[in-house]
Formats: C-alpha cells, sequence, structure tokens
C-alpha cells in the first residue's frame, strides 16, 4: 500500500464528513442521527482511504467494513472504560457506547452503495480512474 493523494475522494470525504458533523450537533435522536449517520459514516471512512491510498475498490472496502465491524462488536464490551473515556463526549461520539444489530446493517449498505457507484462509475476496473 503506497500514499498518495486523490484530490476527488478527497474533497468527498470533506464534504460527508461536514454534514456527519451537522447531523451530530443538530439533531439529537431519530433515524437519521443513528442509522443514516452510520451508513454515512462508512462512505466518508471509504473515501478517506481511496482519497490516501493506492489501494483497490474492492480492498479499501473490506478495510473499512472490517473497522466499521471492529468498532461496533468492540461496544460488546465495556472498552470506553479500559482507556478511561466512558465520559468523554468525544468518545462517545466517535466510537460508540452501544451495540445495535441495526447499525452492522447501516455500515452494510453503506458499502455495497459505494461499491454499486464504483461499479457503476467504472472505478472497479483501475485503482487510478475516478469519474465524479
Amino acid at each position: 500500500m503506497k500514499l498518495r493523494f486523490n484530490k476527488h475522494y478527497l474533497a468527498l470525504a470533506h464534504s460527508i464528513f461536514l454534514i456527519e458533523l451537522a447531523i451530530a450537533f443538530i439533531i439529537k435522536t431519530g433515524f437519521i442521527r443513528y442509522t443514516f449517520g452510520d451508513y454515512l459514516v462508512v462512505i466518508l471512512l471509504y473515501a478517506i482511504f481511496r482519497g490516501c491510498t493506492n489501494l483497490s475498490v474492492r480492498a479499501s472496502a473490506l478495510v473499512v467494513l472490517l473497522i466499521a465491524y471492529s468498532i461496533e462488536l468492540l461496544q460488546l464490551t465495556p472498552f470506553l472504560t479500559y482507556f478511561n473515556l466512558q465520559h468523554s463526549f468525544t468518545a462517545k461520539l466517535i466510537l460508540g457506547s452501544t451495540f445495535q444489530f441495526g447499525d452492522i446493517i447501516a455500515y452494510t449498505l453503506g458499502i455495497l452503495t459505494v461499491l454499486l457507484i464504483e461499479y457503476y462509475n467504472g472505478n472497479h476496473k483501475n485503482t487510478d480512474t475516478v469519474k465524479i
């Protein structure tokens, strides 16, 4: 894996990050806050991976999905307590504090959306091809 920068993916990541911030600080409950936010976060991570590495579409999608699943499964344990972060708003916001099976579904749907868009745009053939 080499470090390389792709301005299109990084611009997409920046835009999604701003949307995530707005969701986190403006919307306090409901579908958009919990489910749609989780759906978007895997797309954000994917855009960061594709924007900063030369990993293929499939490899990037798999890495992001494994990270998302791992963090969600960690929520079955008191891992924030291990690091004395149980009262940290930021840690709870980024890493979460409760396991939800719906989050796993949202992560999966987010990655499937990415894969469909990349396939439709022809980006699955070449890691350096970007059509936006």
